[in-house]
């Protein structure tokens, strides 16, 4: 890895204006929506709940928030259908992309989808055209601090049974296989704050961007979706400048 993060490069970019971060908010309300559908109202008997919550204060979510909107999912339950569908193709560059939304109208999100690819100098594909590159794994993110003792993070995320541990510059990354982030999760985060914590889709090959321009087309490609009310994460296999990241 040499001082480079997989998950700070392979995930999109950190929200930060209160915008932004209402909609990511609004999004992970969707997620809650479904997690309720499926499995109840109650986290103690919802794991998946439980992973949606986690990933939510992950990203500062504020608990009253994630109390409303687990009361609203739970008044709403049958009356909102939202489904989870997955959209694979290739962004600018022939980079390997993966797009997961929520809607409550498959044919207005597969529109929005096509002309989104097609706009940003892509191509959706077939289902199965790109899912293959990529492995789904349970990424957990501890910021490096002095409260923090590596070995002891490491001893207790291997032992409730996590797949790798690596240290990077400023973070400490934690991969399990998805049947096991939940019990892993559980096992940390009474000691431990996730800067993430979620099921992600890990690309097995990585190709660096070192041309700008085309770096910065597909930063414009990305925030595109990010923009997008229905889609909740992309995945691709682009290692991006960080420099360039950080302009907009």
């Amino acid at each position: 890895m040499s001082g480079h993060s997989k998950w700070a490069n392979i995930k999109n970019k950190k929200e930060k204006t209160d915008a932004q971060r209402g909609k990511i908010f609004t999004k992970i309300g969707r997620e809650i929506a479904i997690a309720v559908k499926e499995g109840g109202a109650d986290p103690l008997n919802n794991s998946k709940l439980r992973d949606v919550i986690a990933k939510a204060k992950a990203n500062n979510m504020p608990n009253d928030n994630i109390a409303r909107s687990v009361k609203k999912a739970a008044g709403e339950a049958g009356s909102v259908n939202y489904e989870e569908i997955s959209y694979e193709g290739y962004g600018p560059g022939g980079m390997a992309v993966i797009v997961e939304v929520v809607t409550d109208n498959r044919n207005r999100t597969a529109a929005e989808i096509r002309h989104l690819f097609d706009k940003g100098g892509g191509s959706l594909g077939a289902s199965g055209c790109v899912a293959w590159m990529f492995n789904k794994r349970g990424v957990l993110v501890v910021e490096k601090g002095v409260s923090v003792d590596e070995e002891a993070l490491m001893m207790t995320a291997l032992e409730a049974g996590a797949e790798d541990f690596l240290e990077q510059e400023d973070v400490y990354e934690i991969y399990t296989a998805p049947n096991d982030f939940s019990a892993v999760r559980e096992a940390l985060e009474n000691t431990y704050a996730f800067l993430s914590a979620e099921v992600r889709m890990i690309p097995q090959n990585t190709v660096d961007v070192t041309d700008e321009e085309l770096a910065e087309r597909i930063f414009k490609f990305l925030d595109r979706f990010d923009d997008n009310d229905d889609v909740q994460d992309i995945f691709h296999n682009a290692i991006l400048p960080e420099s360039t990241e950080e302009e907009d």
